[in-house]
């Protein structure tokens, strides 16, 4: 088929490349020129293992084009793809400005009935809005459709080349068929494209990612709470897991989820259940837990040190998860944030996501520091937090650590040290709902 994508970023990038990988003739259309000419260089402007690869292959057989004209991109196409970002507004809502933009410019430039595919994830309704910018604007037929994204970072290529459903809002049979056939490939195996009303697959994104999300606060929950009895969360998350009704994912405790999805879509879908007088409780509690979670490596050395005046602390991880340079709402912002106002010095390692990080918090020579590995973050340190389980951070030296280290406390927010290791180092180490290390 003939696709046009709107939008280079994290979605439309993966979109356009892995539809171009099944043989499709795509070109993904920006406004932001540099970013254009980066990718016609061949440089990926974001971090996603395995990316590089398909842009290159593809590029270089001539079924992935980038350009910034979208009138002329759009002609002649079957399906156009609009992936640009709905980013959360003050209100809390998501803001279509960019979709509506798009959408008018789609409008101008299409010359065939064209499938209008919204990839972007929006407010329920949202289809309706832009099919009408349609009606208004374009001389030709569009049918606007819903098709909301669920990639994980750091893995969304497998995620899209092997979907666990595609979700495909719409109630024209055409559209229908025209979406069936373009992800056919990616479900040989067995068809999980589930087909539903627009306004239903508006929903499916939010409400998704808002059950996770509560899933995840749910265990930080229980965590404080085998704090303060003397429980271990790993076996109680176990004993949970091992419940087919229940089932073992999404149920690791930890300092918070962050990321450009799960803080955004609760914020939007809250809006819209306080706009529409239905509240959503648990959703509600669900962002109160994490909120409080970030921190919450921080309250637990200042249970051991009362004053972290002029303490030096090394923070292991600064991207919200690992194989990313997303730092948006990552823990560590919260967290630094928090020592830095009490007094600490700051010392800081991400293997990625460093550069990102640093847009929003300068170094600041006395007080926060980039380093360029582990062990130079530790030097000096009174105490250490991981709050980002990269590969390369799981299984460090404990025993070198503890030789550059001023202190002997640990404080792993992910649960991965290993315990035995850090006691023979002689270290004491807090986790998240398990039991206190100490030294040997």
């Amino acid at each position: 088929m003939k696709i046009c994508v709107i939008g280079t970023g994290y979605v439309g990038l993966v979109a356009g490349a892995a539809f171009a990988d099944f043989g499709n003739n795509v070109t993904c259309v920006d406004i932001n020129e540099e970013k254009v000419d980066m990718l016609n260089r061949g440089e990926i402007p974001i971090y996603e293992p395995g990316l590089d690869r398909i842009v290159e292959r593809n590029a270089a057989k001539g079924r992935l084009l980038f350009s910034t004209d979208i009138l002329g991109s759009v002609k002649d196409r079957q399906v156009v793809f609009l992936a640009v970002g709905t980013p959360q507004g003050d209100d809390g809502n998501a803001n279509l400005a960019y979709l509506k933009d798009a959408a008018l410019s789609v409008a101008q430039g299409i010359n065939q009935l064209t499938i209008v595919v919204n990839k972007s994830t929006v407010p329920v309704g949202t289809a309706e809005v832009i099919q009408e910018i349609f009606n208004k604007n374009s001389k030709e037929e569009a049918i606007v459709i819903s098709n909301p994204e669920f990639l994980k970072e750091g893995d969304a290529i497998n995620d899209f080349m092997k979907p666990e459903r595609v979700i495909i809002g719409t109630t024209s049979e055409r559209a229908r068929h025209i979406m069936g056939e373009l992800y056919a490939p990616f479900v040989r195996s067995r068809n999980r494209i589930i087909f539903m009303d627009a306004k239903s697959a508006e929903l499916t994104k939010y409400a998704s990612n808002s059950f996770l999300a509560t899933r995840i606060s749910f265990m930080n929950e229980i965590a404080r709470l085998c704090d303060v009895v003397g429980a271990d969360v790993e076996s109680v998350r176990k004993g949970m897991g091992s419940d087919s009704r229940i089932g073992p994912k999404f149920l690791y405790p930890g300092i918070g989820y962050g990321g450009s999805c799960f803080p955004k879509d609760i914020s939007a879908i809250l809006y819209l259940s306080h706009k529409l007088d239905t509240p959503l409780h648990v959703v509600e509690s669900t962002h109160a837990v994490n909120d409080r979670q970030k921190v919450y490596l921080v309250e637990k050395l200042l249970s051991r040190t009362k004053d972290v005046k002029g303490l030096t602390v090394g923070i292991l991880g600064l991207a919200f998860k690992p194989n990313t340079d997303d730092v948006r709402e990552a823990p560590a912002h919260k967290i630094i944030e928090k020592l830095l106002s009490l007094g600490a010095v700051v010392r800081a390692y991400d293997p990625i996501a460093m550069d990102n990080f640093a847009l929003e918090h300068p170094q600041k020579e006395g007080s926060l520091t980039y380093c360029k590995n582990l062990y130079e973050t530790v030097t000096g340190c009174d105490a250490t937090f991981l709050c980002t389980e990269w590969h390369e951070l799981q299984r460090p030296d404990f025993a070198k650590i503890h030789d550059l280290m001023r202190g002997n406390l640990l404080f792993d927010g992910r649960n991965v040290w290993s315990q035995s290791e850090v006691a023979e180092a002689g270290f004491i180490m807090e986790c998240v709902g398990r039991p206190t290390i100490e030294a040997k």
